[in-house]
């Protein structure tokens, strides 16, 4: 079997990571990557501390409004898959990329496999709300982590190709959790261990008022 895996962002890489692992035990795997997200600190130092395998495509689409970055996204992801022509495409999380890969996908009629599918936040002015949901709508099988991404599927009437898989996030922790345990970061901060508390505020609605 030969599965394309579209990742382009920071959350897909984290996701990624453990679940590439598993697939190449058994299965072809070609690695496309969108560039939605190219900054090192929001790109290549995961590649490297998460020992995700390099790209097989760079497709380079950078920034942009929401239709223009995904639309290029489309476009790129559609030429990777008539090449390459796998058996199934997997998605992750609820961005751009992920949006793009699953209706690169289906418009071709390979099976789309999203992962992380049937979360919901209800609030439709989030572009990652629009994301999820017509992911989910383009999806052949759907990897949910919680028995409430399943019930959220079932009220949109979504009920085939559904299966709880628990929170690849989870996986993903547990895999690196040795690494980060060696990391010298809390003493060059100066912090004390269970005195902090780390957060990443960066969504537009919060980080465009001041």
């Amino acid at each position: 079997m030969k599965i394309v895996s579209v990742v382009g962002a920071r959350p897909n890489f984290i996701k990624a990571a453990p679940v590439s692992i598993e697939i190449r035990k058994e299965f072809e795997e070609i690695l496309v990557h969108t560039g939605q997200h190219y900054d090192y600190e929001m790109d290549k130092i995961f590649f490297k501390e998460l020992n995700i395998p390099d790209p097989d495509y760079h497709l380079a689409v950078g920034s942009g409004y929401q239709g223009y970055q995904t639309g290029e996204m489309l476009k790129r992801v559609e030429e990777v898959l008539v090449k390459s022509n796998p058996d199934l495409v997997l998605v992750y999380g609820d961005t751009n990329t992920t949006l793009a890969g699953a209706i690169a996908a289906s418009k071709l009629h390979i099976k789309v496999g999203h992962i992380e599918a049937g979360l919901r936040s209800y609030d439709k002015s989030m572009p990652e709300e629009i994301n999820r949901i017509l992911t989910d709508h383009c999806s052949d099988l759907l990897f949910c982590p919680t028995d409430t991404a399943i019930a959220n599927l079932k009220n949109e009437g979504i009920t085939k190709g559904v299966h709880l898989t628990g929170d690849v996030m989870v996986d993903a922790l547990l895999q690196n959790k040795e690494t980060a345990q060696k990391t010298e970061i809390i003493k060059d901060l100066g912090l004390k261990s269970k005195q902090y508390l780390v957060a990443t505020i960066h969504r537009q609605n919060n980080t465009d008022d001041k």
